[in-house]
């Protein structure tokens, strides 16, 4: 998942502040059991939790709370301390809801191509909701941002080379077909994220 909130928002309310964030982390919690139902990966930290919790056995949701930890530090550096506390707690209520929503929602049919496709949309929803409101989902964005800041080296380069290696590694976890499904989802993602987010569009307070 792309992670690059505005960093100059003007103000919400808090009540809109509210209703964003919970509405960005549902969907994006939505799309997650949706996608872990379907065997399917996607990118950024949380393509590498998906996968983590495909090779042990634990749950995605305490695997994305880990594998975020040392991103936080970074964040606060580079986007200071409210964006940071935004996003810690936008993935910690992820991680949270993505281990209780399978208790209360279960799949009978999904079509994987269908599946992937709505993944992708969910998560292009969710995080334009939590970018409106100051927040992201973490990681490998905020790496990006920090490297661009040190070396120059484009934020975007550093995040295509890792969801290269994420699907990379995908291959030899998941079939391949699983694989080509979730490129999908990441193509309908990524696209509804290059569409529709405008770093001047976005308020947070």
């Amino acid at each position: 998942m792309a992670d690059f909130p505005n960093q100059n928002p003007q103000k919400h309310g808090v009540l809109a502040d509210v209703q964003g964030f919970l509405f960005g982390t549902t969907m994006a919690s939505f799309a997650m059991v949706l996608l872990t139902h379907l065997g399917l990966v996607t990118g950024q930290t949380a393509g590498l939790a998906v996968l983590l919790s495909y090779l042990t056995g634990y749950g995605f949701g305490p695997i994305f709370f880990v594998v975020n930890l040392p991103f936080y530090w970074l964040a606060l550096k580079r986007m200071g301390w409210i964006f940071t506390a935004k996003t810690f707690a936008a993935i910690a209520v992820m991680s949270v809801t993505t281990e209780l929503l399978p208790s209360y929602i279960s799949f009978d049919t999904v079509n994987p191509v269908v599946g992937a496709v709505l993944v992708g949309m969910l998560s292009g929803m969710a995080l334009l909701a939590l970018f409106r409101h100051g927040a992201s989902l973490g990681g490998v964005g905020i790496l990006a941002l920090y490297l661009q800041d040190k070396t120059g080296f484009r934020a975007g380069y550093t995040q295509l080379l890792f969801d290269v290696g994420v699907f990379a590694a995908a291959f030899f976890v998941i079939d391949v077909p699983l694989v080509l499904y979730s490129l999908l989802g990441a193509v309908v993602l990524n696209l509804n994220i290059a569409v529709n987010h405008r770093k001047d569009w976005y308020i947070a307070s």
